[in-house]
């Protein structure tokens, strides 16, 4: 991204087209989006999108991995401030891997038309792209470098622990450290900073982990990567490529089951920092709690039934208790009232809960 004398000016055309796309990737995050006033809905929604763009190259199965390498390494000079490529010459290499019009998805759109995301971004304040840039990159390279580092297994097959919780932190962690870059470029106090900065990176750990326990089939069956670690798996003596085969679903179900467990470690950090984050430029208390409440709800989920996880029945929460939750969080502006949500939440659908109250 080359750096600029004057800063063009926002084209609310292309604006309007960011947050639409948004709508259309990530239901949770649109969700966050939503609930965000101005200006930082416009920040992370942009913040997101940069992100998004090597998200959906790093998890494309039909790009052989050492041209996904390639490809995150050229997006990477894009976002680089002191280097000349554009978003055009990295349109240029993925062109090739692109779907046809007919099968485009929302996703690959917005890696098609990442020069209309860039350009946007580019608009925004210098102060902002500069709390964005530097966790972005990272979360690209942190990306190369684990297709790098599987390149010859076609997909990403997570060994320990620790590798599982060094992925999570560049594909979630980093992204934590963006909003807490976004949310702390004014005048806070030492301490309060230190804070977020020190559970900034379990909150996206938290969120990427739940997202990892829930999606053990379409990861393996859609991406041909498998996150539950093979050390873990070996322990319950499944071979990691036999995760979905039905004669080791107990053992794989105590696997997603221990997964999700460890994803729960950080939710007492994760709520750590929605109790700590400043509420300023248009940041909301309710654009995190929203992913945190429903993180909870889904770990609920995954504990009571994590063999669905390994069939395309899947693990979610029902959409009435998503606008349960939505709703509710909009009449609350309360931090303290955060401990009371998890809780309610943690031990059955919220929506019945407010039934039952009823």
């Amino acid at each position: 991204m080359s750096q600029q004398d004057e800063r063009p000016r926002v084209d609310q055309t292309d604006l309007e087209w960011c947050h639409e796309s948004v709508q259309g990737v990530s239901r949770t995050f649109a969700l966050t989006v939503d609930v965000l006033d101005e200006p930082m809905s416009s920040y992370i929604c942009l913040g997101y999108l940069v992100c998004r763009i090597a998200d959906t190259v790093e998890d494309a199965s039909h790009i052989p991995p050492a041209e996904q390498a390639d490809l995150l390494r050229t997006y990477d000079a894009v976002l680089d401030p002191d280097d000349e490529a554009d978003a055009t010459a990295f349109v240029a290499s993925v062109e090739p891997y692109l779907p046809e019009d007919d099968q485009m998805t929302e996703d690959w759109a917005v890696v098609r038309d990442s020069p209309r995301v860039i350009r946007t971004f580019q608009s925004l304040p210098e102060d902002v792209q500069q709390a964005i840039v530097p966790p972005a990159r990272e979360l690209v390279q942190g990306m190369a470098e684990f297709v790098e580092r599987y390149e010859d297994d076609g997909g990403l097959r997570i060994q320990t622990r620790s590798e599982l919780e060094e992925y999570c932190y560049y594909a979630a962690g980093t992204v934590g450290n963006l909003i807490t870059n976004l949310v702390t470029r004014h005048d806070i106090a030492a301490d309060r900073r230190r804070q977020l900065y020190e559970t900034a990176e379990e909150f996206g750990l938290l969120l990427q982990l739940v997202n990892i326990s829930k999606d053990v089939y379409d990861d393996y069956t859609a991406e041909d990567n498998v996150y539950l670690p093979a050390e873990w798996l070996r322990d319950a003596g499944v071979p990691q490529d036999e995760v979905l085969a039905e004669r080791h679903k107990d053992e794989a179900a105590s696997i997603v089951h221990r997964t999700a467990e460890f994803a729960g470690s950080f939710l007492d950090d994760a709520q750590t920092y929605l109790e700590t984050v400043p509420l300023r430029d248009g940041n909301t208390l309710e654009a995190w709690a929203i992913p945190f409440l429903l993180a909870v709800g889904t770990l609920r989920e995954l504990l009571s039934r994590p063999e669905d996880a390994l069939s395309a029945t899947g693990v979610k929460i029902s959409r009435q208790e998503v606008f349960a939750v939505v709703s509710e969080m909009s009449t609350r502006d309360s931090r303290e009232s955060l401990d009371e949500l998890r809780r309610d939440i943690s031990t059955g659908p919220y929506h019945a809960s407010l039934s039952n109250a009823d």
